[in-house]
C-alpha cells in the first residue's frame, strides 16, 4: 500500500519488551516504541491531533501562521505537519536546547525564534524561569502576526490522542495484563491520556508519573532542591495545566528520578535492546525497573520512548 504523505504514518507504533534491560528482575516492561514516529518522537501524533482539531474548529484557517512553544520535539513534529498542510510554522526555543532538535525544524522547512536563556541558568538545563520567557516570546509573536499559537500545555488535543488513538492501539497489541504504567511528565497530556484510558480498561492499573529527582512537584519532598536535571521538554517543577485536583486523583503516585539513574537506563536500553532513545526513554525505563524492584514484582510495566537518542548526539547523554 502507498500512502498519500508521511502524515499518514503517524501512530500505530509498535511495542517491544525490555528483556536485556530488565536483567534478571522477574516480570515485564513493555515498551512503545514511540520514537518511531517520522519526527523521531511522541510529539508527531500530538501536532497532528492539534492541528486537525483547530482546522475542524476553524481556529486555524488557511495562511494563517502557527507558533508553539517548544524544546524541540512539538517543533519538529508541527514542522512536520504544518509543512505538509501548508501552513507558516515559527518555534521558539530556548537555548539550553539541544541543537539537533533546533536543525530538525529547520530542515522541515520551519522557522526558529531562539531565546536566551534566564542570565544565572546553566547551559544545556532549561530552567522554570527560561520556560517562562520563551512563553513572553511566543506570546508577542502570536500577537504581532495574529498567529493560531498551538498551546501544548493546555491543549485539549494532547491528552485526547493518548487516551483515543495510542491506547487503543495498545489494547491491540498486549494481550497480557498491565499491572502498572510510568511515565515522564512534560506537558502531562500523555501521561493523563494514556492513564485516563488505562484505568477505563482496568482501573486496578496503577499510573505512576516520573519526575526529576532534583525537580519534584508533584513528588512531594521535604528535602531542598534547586530544580537543576538533565531532562529537556520536562521538569519544570511548576503545575502542570493537565493536572486539576480532578486529574489528580487518576495518578497512584510519582516517581523521582535521579540524573545518573537515567543515563544509566538510556545506555543500558541501548546496549541491551537496541533501542536508541533519549533523556525520557531512560527516566521511564529508570521509573519502571524501580517498581519491578519493589512492589510490583513479577508484574508488567508499560512505558513510553518517547523521542529518539539520536536528537542528543551533543549533549553528555551519549558520553561513553
Amino acid at each position: 500500500m502507498i500512502l498519500n504523505s508521511v502524515l499518514e504514518t503517524i501512530g500505530n507504533t509498535p511495542v517491544v519488551r525490555l528483556d536485556g534491560f530488565k536483567g534478571g528482575l522477574s516480570g515485564n516492561i513493555f515498551c512503545k516504541l514511540e520514537y518511531l514516529s517520522p519526527g523521531l518522537s511522541k510529539k508527531d501524533r500530538v501536532a497532528l491531533q492539534m492541528i486537525e482539531d483547530a482546522e475542524k474548529r476553524g481556529l486555524l484557517k488557511k495562511g494563517q501562521t502557527v507558533i508553539e512553544v517548544t524544546s524541540g520535539n512539538m517543533g519538529i513534529g508541527l514542522a512536520i505537519v504544518c509543512r505538509l498542510k501548508g501552513y507558516r510554522f515559527i518555534a521558539v526555543i530556548s537555548k539550553g536546547n539541544s541543537i539537533e532538535r533546533i536543525k530538525m525544524i529547520k530542515a522541515f522547512g520551519a522557522e526558529v525564534f531562539l531565546v536566551d536563556q534566564a542570565p544565572d541558568a546553566i547551559k544545556g538545563k532549561v530552567s522554570r524561569r527560561d520556560i517562562e520567557l520563551v512563553e513572553e516570546a511566543a506570546d508577542k509573536l502570536t500577537d504581532e502576526l495574529g498567529a493560531f499559537r498551538a498551546d501544548q500545555f493546555s491543549n485539549p488535543s494532547n491528552p485526547k490522542v493518548w487516551t483515543e488513538r495510542a491506547a487503543a492501539e495498545i489494547f491491540s497489541q498486549i494481550d497480557e495484563k498491565i499491572d502498572a504504567f510510568v511515565d515522564f511528565m512534560g506537558t502531562g497530556g500523555c501521561f493523563w491520556g494514556m492513564a485516563n484510558a488505562l484505568k477505563k480498561k482496568d482501573p486496578n492499573i496503577k499510573c505512576f508519573g516520573v519526575e526529576p529527582y532534583n525537580a519534584p512537584f508533584y513528588a512531594k519532598t521535604d528535602e531542598p532542591t534547586d530544580g537543576t536535571h538533565i531532562i529537556q521538554g520536562g521538569g519544570y517543577a511548576r503545575a502542570i495545566s493537565f493536572f486539576s485536583d480532578d486529574y489528580l486523583k487518576i495518578a497512584d503516585g510519582f516517581i523521582r528520578i535521579k540524573d545518573d539513574e537515567i543515563l544509566a537506563a538510556s545506555r543500558s536500553i541501548a546496549m541491551e535492546d537496541c533501542i536508541f532513545g533519549g533523556f525520557s526513554t531512560g527516566a521511564n525505563g529508570a521509573a519502571a525497573k524501580k517498581l519491578l524492584e519493589g512492589d510490583f514484582k513479577e508484574k508488567n510495566i508499560l512505558m513510553i520512548a518517547p523521542d529518539s537518542g539520536t536528537k542528543y548526539l551533543s549533549t553528555a547523554l551519549w558520553d561513553i
